[in-house]
């Protein structure tokens, strides 16, 4: 049996196989609250109700779920009040069934020692938040990531496109719990549209100008001279 034989079956014994759900399938394990740290009653205090719920999630996480609208403002005053100074990571997850996507922020205090998890939740038909990319640079790329494969879009992002997936991708976004296990078109057509591509269906304009313009450079260079 070919090794595309073997694939193939497997996927269709992915797809044959029930579905048992849940009400709460796929969402995480969580506790109560206990004992808030500094950090999470100082959030309190300043943001009131804007702060929806904290609970201890795992092996002691602490996380604070929050309004959506003020996700930048909360971010850039625990790093400008509380010192949390570095973004470890910055995701988003689906959790199917009709659910709000969350968004999850995982910050570090270099002066205290020790992380906090933001969650903010979107609904399907309103999946747009503010960027946090002037607060961290370093979130430019990971906000990139999110609406390439989640369709999350960001306010204020300084340059938002599709980072691992072509610009010109149709089939929509691969980790959205609603993308078909083979894709949204067939094999052949997916296929058929792999090998219609052109490079330049991998780059940006203003990438292209940077190859144009050297190219332009390199054969005026190698004219040969007037006279």
């Amino acid at each position: 049996m070919s090794d595309d034989k073997r694939f193939d079956d497997a996927l269709d014994d992915l797809e044959e196989r029930p579905v048992v759900e849940t009400a709460d399938e796929g969402a995480p394990e969580s506790g109560p609250a206990g004992d808030e740290p500094a950090s999470v009653v100082a959030l309190r205090e300043r943001f009131g109700d804007d702060v929806q719920r904290h609970e201890v999630q795992g092996a002691g996480e602490h996380v604070v779920f929050v309004d959506a609208g003020r996700i930048a403002e909360i971010l850039r005053w625990l790093r400008d009040d509380r010192d949390f100074n570095m973004l470890l990571d910055l995701t988003a997850v689906d959790y199917g069934g009709g659910r709000p996507l969350q968004m999850v922020y995982q910050v570090y205090s270099h002066a205290h020692g020790h992380t906090l998890r933001l969650k903010a939740e979107l609904a399907l038909n309103a999946l747009e938040i503010d960027s946090v990319a002037p607060l961290w640079t370093g979130a430019d790329w990971l906000e990139r990531e999110v609406y390439d494969l989640f369709g999350i879009t960001f306010r204020g992002h300084p340059d938002l496109r599709r980072i691992l997936m072509p610009e010109n991708y149709a089939e929509g976004h691969p980790l959205r719990k609603d993308f078909p296990l083979r894709g949204r078109f067939s094999r052949a057509e997916q296929t058929r549209r792999a090998l219609a591509m052109e490079v330049e269906d991998m780059y940006v304009p203003a990438e292209l100008d940077v190859v144009h313009a050297h190219d332009a450079a390199t054969q005026a260079a190698d004219a040969p001279g007037e006279g």
